[in-house]
């Protein structure tokens, strides 16, 4: 029985795995958002305005990226032959800008309100009692993130930092950055508030509110670029494009690859195109038959959207394994 060729074995484990993680995340950030939305009402904190306009933000992003995840993994049919993986990147993005608008938006308004116009705030212990257990729960909601990066990132032999920016799951992506960019806002309201209550001026709580909004904005802008770049299309990476050549170069039918491009259409699902030269004398009119069986070997994997193969250009150079062409070359 030939050798079942997988393409797509190295690229990075985009899978729906990164449902629990959206989903732990959306919990944490309901749970969040209404305590800081009650301790702002008491406390009249700017901080506290900042925070829980940033936990509702990040709960109605929370929404989108589980629309995102269970939208992208929809079977391929007739209209979508590739499937429907690139509305992983559409309903990202529409995370992505509700961050920007809604999160630091609003965190920005309000802490340059505050500067210029400042309302008195009290009951100092109801909001470290609430920055307290949001720092709980976003912990919570970041770990879960940094195990899915970790264990995806070791098995794509990657840095952690580094699977996080260039993996094809945009949830994932969503989620850690924004876990991230929460515990951090957490720390500056904390210090805002602190300083608040020890001077008697609302100037640094004010400051904290704008600095979170900014800190959100630039969150935003990292997802917004990214989302945008996979939706343009983003080729696999040099490493696994080269252990995809070799995977196909071991099946028996075929001689030599003249031409290879991969290209991401969803979490962990790619689109494969290859010019082949077939081994020994196939005659011509089996030929056609002996690239459609290789093309239903490859797309069985279940990282394989669609796979489309090709005779090579009369004189065409081989692709090496070891050295592999530009992919728009050959």
């Amino acid at each position: 029985m030939p050798t079942r060729p997988d393409p797509a074995a190295a690229a990075d484990g985009g899978e729906p795995s990164s449902m629990l993680t959206v989903l732990v995340a959306l919990v944490a950030n309901l749970l969040i958002a209404i305590a800081k939305t009650v301790a702002a009402a008491l406390t009249g904190a700017a901080s506290m305005v900042a925070e829980a306009a940033h936990s509702w933000a990040d709960t109605g992003n929370e929404i989108f990226l589980y629309i995102a995840a269970r939208r992208s993994v929809k079977p391929a049919d007739a209209g979508h032959p590739i499937g429907y993986g690139r509305e992983a990147y559409v309903w990202s993005l529409f995370a992505a800008f509700g961050l920007f608008v809604v999160g630091a938006g609003v965190s920005i308004m309000h802490g340059v309100q505050e500067l210029f116009d400042p309302e008195p705030a009290d009951r100092f212990g109801i909001s470290y009692a609430v920055l307290a257990i949001a720092f709980v729960l976003e912990g919570v909601s970041f770990l879960q993130a940094v195990r899915q990066s970790r264990r995806e990132a070791t098995a794509s032999h990657r840095d952690l930092l580094d699977h996080v920016m260039s993996t094809s799951d945009p949830t994932l992506r969503a989620v850690f950055f924004e876990d991230a960019a929460a515990l951090i806002g957490l720390v500056i309201a904390f210090v805002g508030i602190l300083l608040h209550q020890i001077t008697g001026s609302a100037a640094p709580d004010a400051i904290g509110s704008i600095l979170v909004g900014l800190l959100l904005a630039v969150v935003a802008f990292v997802l917004i670029r990214q989302n945008r770049r996979f939706l343009i299309g983003v080729a696999v990476e040099p490493e696994v494009r080269a252990a995809a050549l070799q995977r196909l170069l071991a099946h028996p039918a075929i001689a030599q690859i003249t031409y290879l491009y991969i290209e991401y259409v969803g979490p962990g699902r790619v689109f494969v195109v290859a010019a082949v030269d077939l081994a020994g004398d196939t005659p011509e009119h089996e030929v056609a038959a002996t690239l459609n069986e290789i093309e239903d070997e490859v797309a069985s994997s279940a990282r394989v959207a669609w796979v489309v193969l090709t005779l090579s250009r009369p004189g065409a150079s081989p692709l090496d394994p070891a050295h592999p062409a530009d992919p728009l070359r050959g």
